[in-house]
């Protein structure tokens, strides 16, 4: 239910867990065991007993998702954005034009130099038309 909202913690270089199709028992356990801040809209999950790191997401907007996050936590601006893997959480490492050029389009590898790879997932990151939105994002997210 919060998707979006974990696919941009993870743009903003913070270590997000998000899985799908898993029972709130093992959430919250997961949460406590690895000291997680828990993100959710459940309000019966809330209610549950020994639950006591987390966060009620009260918006349907993910920006307004973030903000919530931001403010509530007191996020301050992130060090490292676009440093995670935003499909599966892993760090991004660097990789060379050279092998991302035998992968991405011919168009990428002709006007972009610094890549990106996640090991797990084997996505390529490049910064792409959309980087300079979402940095723009990011920055309206932190100005105060």
């Amino acid at each position: 239910m919060l998707g979006r909202l974990a696919k941009w913690l993870r743009i903003f270089g913070y270590d997000t867990l998000y899985i799908q199709n898993i029972r709130d028992a093992e959430i919250i356990r997961r949460s406590i065991i690895e000291r997680r801040i828990l993100l959710t809209r459940d309000t019966l999950m809330i209610k549950r007993k020994g639950l006591k790191n987390f966060l009620f997401i009260s918006h349907d907007h993910t920006i307004d998702q973030l903000k919530q996050v931001v403010y509530e936590l007191r996020l301050s601006q992130p060090d490292n954005p676009f440093s995670r893997c935003v499909v599966c959480n892993t760090a991004i490492t660097t990789y060379s034009k050279e092998y991302a050029c035998r992968t991405v389009p011919e168009y990428v590898c002709n006007t972009q130099d610094v890549f990106g790879y996640c090991q797990e997932c084997k996505k390529i990151y490049w910064k792409g038309t959309h980087y300079a939105k979402m940095l723009k994002t990011i920055e309206g997210l932190f100005i105060r």
